[in-house]
């Protein structure tokens, strides 16, 4: 038998060992070839499902696609500038972690040829891995042993570290090229004595023979080596030198025409001044025409103000029988009419350029009760006007508004202050916020949102003024659709803002597009301060919760009341008891509630949605409601704890809708507004607004105290004491 080479030695021994099992001997390789079949015999499991040959033939075909399916392919945004809702852009599959420049040349192309030459030149030592001699064998042989497999694993892992020097990383190839050189003349001799081998028992070679040691191109425009991947600064100097000031010789003779000369250019010098001197008086003559037009202004003012009263006059006579039943009428027909009252309509206000705009807010003046605000924009999302408005009506002129605030988009919401009545702020359709100063004019607001992190993302539902903070600073509160509740103050050129608290649902956690939990926010649609407690607010939102806050802490509620089923529009705290509260919503309900209990204490359902909700400031039990069907209702707890008592139709239902209501703070008449921008007032009859009167021998008792044992006698039939306690007397508490 010929002697093997060393990278032949293991298959030749597998094919004497095949040999020998075929002669007859080795009986131990046939026991463990047997051995081994019955380990790669597959079992059957009892519950595999027992297919026929046209199931096992059909084809699944499976499509791998690299779209990602969790990405959102009909994202809409809403866009405040087109008006209307676009397509978000779509969210990208890759991110890039790293980016570096590169580039590859190829070996045979005329630049790298120049590299070579130019490495040569300069000595610079470019190393290039070796190609040696890949061998590719078909072998067909049974009953192998493990250490005949391992040799051959380790046979190709040689072939496959030869293939990594190809392509290699650049630190192998350079600690390996000097053994691989040497290698490289005996691995190609004992190939071909293999191969002359192979050919004589039928093998099947190829050798794909490559040339040897070569220099490895380097890109010298941005080559980089692995170790130096982070950019160092380089360091450098820069040297500045001024510029020298200018320098000239001068030498001439004096002489009698260089001295004329002088004295022309002089006197053209003087004639130039005069001209300067003209365009100064000019420019003072415009001065004094700007004095004269200001003069003008504070004259037409003054006609304008002598106008104005002139036209309260005229509207006090046309109106006269209106101003006598605004003040002085009564009802008769009331006392033959027990727990039943009605309104009498008195004034329509309205603005020739609000005509198809919602009435979206009613603010009675705190300072003077005849003057009140009204907001005009739009509920429709779909259809929103290109401006708004805030008008200031006043009774004793209902023909047209005192004041009149323009804005480019519509105006939600808006406040007064309580102790500076000259001061409006607005919240917008857009979420930014303003303040008016009404004594300097109605045109530029004092202050202003601007920016996108200093305003609200959505519409501004209500606006609060604050109470003054400590260092003297002006502040309101807003609450928008974004879920965030912002306190604003008025420094002394800009707004500043500060986030109160965000609404998140309880429990609202879901799944995002990229897998992270998300919490879901809860959209607010109204707030309301406590009366006493500064501190302490309601807010409702969207999906029918109110929550009680703390303007001390943003990180958890107060309270959680699960009031209704559809968004809450108002909420309004009772004037005689703080602790009592009512709200109305979409879902057609009225809900009156006790603070710190979770359950109500009454409920009314009228029938279609309520708009707004609000009590009376003379009575501690009175309370009024509008509706989309255009109908007012009063209801008094103390005369019927279970319908109104008052029931009346201000609009067609059909074409028009209510939407806001207002309590005049002095006088019994109420203020409503639909959504054809009309702003109606009604008077209350007497039945609408009885007082308590005193026992004789309590006449010292006066009405706040009186109303409040009213209520909390009222109270007492509702509430669900505990067993075994006592019910408090109403009558004993209102003596102590």
């Amino acid at each position: 038998m010929q002697v093997a080479k060393p990278k032949e030695g293991k298959q030749k021994k597998i094919r004497g060992s095949k040999n020998k099992g075929e002669g007859g001997g080795g009986g131990g390789d046939a026991d463990d070839f047997d051995a081994w079949m019955k380990s790669r015999q597959l079992i059957k499991p009892d519950d595999q499902l027992d297919l026929t040959e046209a199931e096992l033939g059909e084809e699944v075909t499976k499509v791998l696609t690299p779209t990602n399916t969790n990405v959102l392919r009909n994202l809409v945004v809403f866009s405040f500038k087109e008006g209307e809702y676009v397509s978000a852009p779509m969210p990208g599959n890759t991110v890039t972690l790293i980016s570096f420049p590169g580039n590859s040349l190829h070996v045979d192309s005329e630049e790298a040829r120049i590299q070579v030459e130019e490495s040569d030149e300069i000595g610079y030592p470019l190393p290039m891995p070796n190609y040696s001699v890949v061998e590719q064998r078909e072998t067909v042989m049974e009953g192998e042993e493990e250490g005949e497999g391992e040799g051959e694993e380790d046979e190709k892992s040689d072939i496959g570290s030869k293939h990594g020097h190809i392509a290699g990383e650049e630190e192998e190839a350079e600690e390996e090229e000097d053994e691989e050189g040497k290698a490289t003349e005996g691995e190609a001799a004992t190939e071909t004595e293999a191969a002359g081998e192979d050919e004589e028992q039928g093998g099947v070679q190829q050798a794909v023979a490559t040339p040897g040691k070569k220099r490895k191109l380097i890109n010298q425009f941005n080559y980089c080596e692995r170790a130096t991947l982070t950019y160092v600064n380089p360091k450098r100097n820069v040297d500045t030198q001024t510029i020298p000031p200018p320098r000239s010789q001068f030498g001439a003779n004096v002489l009698q025409w260089v001295i004329y000369d002088t004295y022309m250019e002089d006197y053209e010098e003087q004639q130039k001044t005069g001209h300067i001197h003209g365009d100064q008086r000019r420019r003072s003559t415009k001065k004094s025409f700007k004095k004269k037009t200001a003069l003008a202004e504070q004259l037409n003012r003054k006609y304008v103000r002598c106008w104005q009263i002139l036209e309260r006059m005229i509207n006090q006579n046309i109106y006269d029988d209106i101003g006598n039943d605004y003040r002085y009428w009564e009802d008769p027909a009331d006392e033959y009419r027990e727990g039943e009252g009605n309104l009498l309509p008195l004034w329509k206000f309205q603005y020739e350029k609000t005509k198809k705009m919602n009435v979206t807010e009613i603010t009675f003046n705190p300072s003077y009760y005849d003057l009140f605000a009204v907001c005009f924009g739009s509920h429709d999302f779909l259809k929103q006007p290109n401006e708004g408005y805030l008008c200031l009506f006043t009774v004793k002129n209902p023909s047209y508004p005192d004041y009149i605030i323009q804005t480019d988009c519509g105006v939600m919401c808006c406040d007064i202050h309580p102790h500076y009545p000259f001061l409006v702020v607005i919240g917008l359709y857009d979420g930014n916020v303003a303040v008016y100063d009404l004594r300097d004019g109605c045109k530029e607001p004092m202050y202003v949102s601007r920016g996108v992190k200093c305003k609200h993302a959505e519409c501004v539902w209500q606006i609060k003024w604050g109470p003054d903070m400590v260092d003297g600073e002006i502040n309101f509160y807003s609450v928008s659709s974004d879920g965030c509740v912002f306190n604003w103050i008025l420094m002394q050129n800009k707004l500043w803002v500060t986030t109160i608290i965000t609404l998140y649902l309880e429990n609202g956690i879901a799944d995002g597009p990229d897998g992270t939990k998300v919490t879901l926010r809860s959209g607010g649609s109204c707030v309301q301060f406590h009366p006493t407690d500064t501190a302490v607010f309601l807010v409702g939102t969207e999906c029918g919760l109110i929550y009680k806050c703390s303007t001390a802490f943003s990180s958890k509620y107060l309270m959680t009341y699960y009031a209704h089923n559809m968004s809450v529009y108002r909420i309004d705290y009772n004037r005689f008891d703080s602790n009592i509260f009512v709200s109305c919503s979409g879902d057609w309900r009225v809900k009156v509630w006790e603070d710190m209990r979770a359950d109500p204490l009454f409920i009314f359902d009228l029938g279609s949605a309520v708009g707004d909700v609000k009590w009376a400031p003379y009575s501690s039990t009175v309370f009024a409601a509008v509706t989309t069907e255009g109908k007012v209702h009063v209801f008094d707890l103390n005369v019927n704890k279970y319908k109104p008592i008052c029931v009346q139709a201000v609009v067609p239902k059909r074409k028009n809708k209510l939407t806001r209501l207002a309590f005049n703070e002095k006088l019994p008449f109420i203020v409503v507004g639909d959504e054809k921008g009309v702003t109606t007032s009604l008077k209350l009859s007497p039945n609408l607004r009885i007082m308590v009167k005193p026992p004789k021998k309590q006449l010292y008792l006066d009405q706040l105290t009186l109303q409040n044992a009213k209520l909390e006698k009222l109270l007492s039939l509702v509430r669900e004491l505990p067993e075994g306690s006592p019910v408090p007397d109403a009558a004993t508490t209102a003596r102590t």
